[in-house]
């Protein structure tokens, strides 16, 4: 099913939030190391902009709703179709802003974000937990996508931090309960990322970001799929309920 070289060599990965910024990386990154990679996007086009851009394989580009139940439940139905398995690895980096100060945020802002990055990692989480245990898959990992924002808060997005930190405690909780399964869950709190999100911030309030950061520089997608790569592979093979910071030392 994939290459017979890299760390997740004969591994079905699957990665939602595929067709841009972390998700894509992440997929690049995974079919590098032998993976065989389900890209998923709420939007086809750009899942299948992603799978163009992975090296041969039997990859396939796939399109779903992660905030909504169905969807998911028939995403992992077609997984199993297509490649008589269940993803042994999961990557939930499917999420969406909407940004304003708390006084002016409206309540279907705050409902939407809470339902594509909170509601749609539980969902992909439990499906994918279910199918685990009904194939009896040895181990598994799931990967939640939480952020910094989750951690310390951030002016203008209430929603998106409560959303994130709510994927914190998610992944904790879904650490306890799985691990006598073999699986094993943690999160990634990524800091400023150079994706299409942070496209959207001015210039200069980028430039005040950067004098935050230790590093002084923005991340880049691939430092975040490399974080995932080591939590999917065996070099993790112990650690899960963890959450791991990649936010070139922005608040530790």
């Amino acid at each position: 099913m994939a290459s017979a070289v890299g760390l997740l060599a004969g591994r079905l990965a699957l990665v939602t939030g595929a067709g841009s910024g972390i998700g894509k990386a992440v997929c690049q990154v995974f079919a590098k190391e032998g993976a065989t990679v389900a890209v998923v996007d709420l939007h086809a086009e750009t899942a299948k902009s992603t799978l163009e851009t992975l090296p041969e394989g039997a990859h396939q580009a796939f399109s779903a709703d992660v905030s909504c139940s169905a969807s998911v439940t028939d995403l992992i139905g077609q997984l199993k179709d297509k490649f008589s398995a269940v993803p042994t690895v999961t990557v939930n980096s499917a999420g969406i802003t909407k940004d304003k100060l708390m006084l002016k945020m409206g309540e279907q802002d705050f409902d939407d974000v809470i339902a594509v990055n909170l509601k749609g990692t539980f969902l992909v989480n439990q499906a994918v937990s279910r199918a685990l245990v009904k194939s009896k898959a040895p181990g598994g990992s799931i990967i939640n996508i939480s952020s910094i924002s989750g951690k310390v808060g951030n002016v203008g997005q209430t929603n998106y931090a409560a959303s994130k930190a709510g994927v914190v405690g998610l992944t904790k909780t879904a650490a306890k309960e799985m691990g006598r399964f073999g699986v094993r869950v943690n999160a990634i709190l990524p800091g400023f990322i150079e994706t299409p999100m942070t496209d959207k911030v001015p210039d200069h309030l980028i430039q005040m970001t950067k004098m935050l950061i230790p590093l002084s520089r923005l991340g880049r997608p691939e430092e975040i799929a490399n974080a995932c790569l080591f939590l999917a592979s065996d070099h993790s093979s112990y650690v899960t309920g963890t959450t791991l910071e990649v936010a070139g030392g922005l608040f530790p």
